[in-house]
């Protein structure tokens, strides 16, 4: 098994103006999801992200607050799961709560140094 970084890219809930019900209602496809890949034993871990960015840019590490207006996505947060292959975690990804939002799930497998 190998270790993957699904990323969660899309708007950001607050702007998308959704009411306190819808909110919660979101939450509980997440939670649902989160709670499947637990049973199945492939979710290592994960987080949400607030949507504040700051960045540090080039040899002089000049430091900016976001927004940005290059942004019109967000990374929401990630989950790392264990699977055979990326072909796999495609699979995992079909219960995505954000295609619905025309949401994006980014996968990367982690690499694995040698010691």
């Amino acid at each position: 098994m190998k270790d993957f970084m699904m990323i969660f890219i899309g708007a950001d809930y607050q702007q998308l103006g959704l009411s306190p019900d819808e909110l919660q209602g979101r939450m509980g496809k997440w939670f649902a999801w989160g709670q499947k890949m637990e049973a199945q034993g492939i979710l290592k871990g994960g987080e949400a992200l607030v949507p504040t960015i700051k960045r540090v840019i080039g040899k002089d590490r000049t430091v900016s607050d976001g927004p940005f207006a290059d942004i019109k996505e967000i990374v929401g947060g990630y989950y790392i799961v264990s699977a055979e292959s990326a072909e796999a975690v495609v699979e995992i990804a079909q219960d995505y709560p954000d295609w619905d939002l025309d949401g994006t799930v980014e996968i990367r497998e982690i690499m694995v140094f040698d010691q």
